[in-house]
């Protein structure tokens, strides 16, 4: 059998102080890659650089790492992809190990798991986070998740081609592993080396803005995906504030037979009306969610599957 096509997939967005290197190791690590970085609105010498080094360059206007994937998995045609941040701190070394785990296992998806090798690589508050939102994710999709948020990561044609990128910014990590839970795709975590960015580097990520932004994506995600549990709690919650308003009125009634406060009642009832209604919607939506993931289940299963003898 032929080899696999491999493309390795970079967005970049001024990252002139560390995508020479990136290219490099890269191209050192996995020889028979073709190496893409695709440059969102830098301001510095990203794109010059990345091409003097020998990758194929491509150009994304909307400005969002979310947007620049869904270009690349657009745009570019091979049988697996490696998608890397291209600001330095992920172990090209990784990649063959990666690469293999993912052939012998026949894996959709591999996910660099990251350990800081020392100094500022991986701040506190970012573990903290990173912990707090996977845990969540894996409470409530599948217990498969050990580094959500990971912008290193392998995947297979059949992923790619079936992954609807919707998200803009750094939330696309989160889509990526609600994609491959919810479709049950077969996926792996190996540990990979993380380390500090090169001097002149200076990350992207704000801290509490993108974890709003992945918090709401993860909120409409179950929503989305898992409807009879969102809606069963928001149902649970009129109901037992409607409790909270009427059960005063009620017993007002029993005690002397007349309603004073009848506005309170409305607005008991009214709750109490609106809970089942939110239960109705999350069994009505449950039956459309259920139609929605057959059909990406029967897109995916559309892509012929690899058919490489493992390395």
């Amino acid at each position: 059998m032929t080899a696999p096509r491999l493309a390795v997939l970079i967005p970049c967005h001024d990252e002139a102080a560390s995508i020479a290197g990136v290219v490099a190791d890269f191209r050192a690590a996995l020889p028979q890659a073709t190496i893409h970085v695709y440059d969102n609105n830098s301001t510095d010498e990203t794109i010059s650089l990345a091409a003097a080094a020998g990758a194929v360059v491509g150009r994304e206007r909307l400005q969002g790492k979310g947007h620049v994937v869904r270009r690349m998995f657009a745009d570019i045609d091979a049988d697996y992809y490696v998608l890397v941040d291209g600001d330095g701190t992920y172990d090209a070394a990784a990649a063959p190990a990666m690469l293999a785990l993912a052939l012998t296992d026949r894996l959709d998806m591999v996910t660099g798991t990251r350990a800081a090798s020392g100094g500022a690589a991986y701040r506190p508050g970012h573990v903290f986070g990173n912990r707090v939102l996977t845990g969540l994710v894996s409470n409530l999709f599948g217990e498969r998740v050990g580094d959500m948020l990971s912008g290193y990561r392998i995947f297979s044609r059949r992923f790619v081609k079936s992954f609807p990128a919707l998200a803009g910014g750094f939330e696309t990590e989160t889509e990526f592993t609600v994609h491959a839970l919810q479709l049950r795709m077969p996926a792996g975590e190996l540990p990979t080396r993380y380390r500090e960015r090169p001097a002149g580097s200076a990350s992207k990520l704000r801290t509490f803005r993108d974890g709003i932004r992945i918090l709401r994506l993860i909120v409409m995600l179950v929503k989305d995906e898992r409807p009879i549990p969102f809606f069963s709690v928001a149902g649970a919650l009129l109901f037992l504030l409607g409790l909270f308003f009427g059960i005063p009125v009620v017993l007002e009634f029993l005690r002397t037979g007349l309603v004073p406060r009848l506005p309170t009642a409305i607005v008991a009832a009214s709750l109490v009306m609106l809970s089942f209604l939110s239960l109705a919607c999350g069994l009505i939506l449950d039956s459309v969610a259920r139609g929605r993931r057959e059909m990406k289940r029967l897109a995916y299963l559309a892509i012929p599957a690899p058919a490489f003898d493992p390395p």
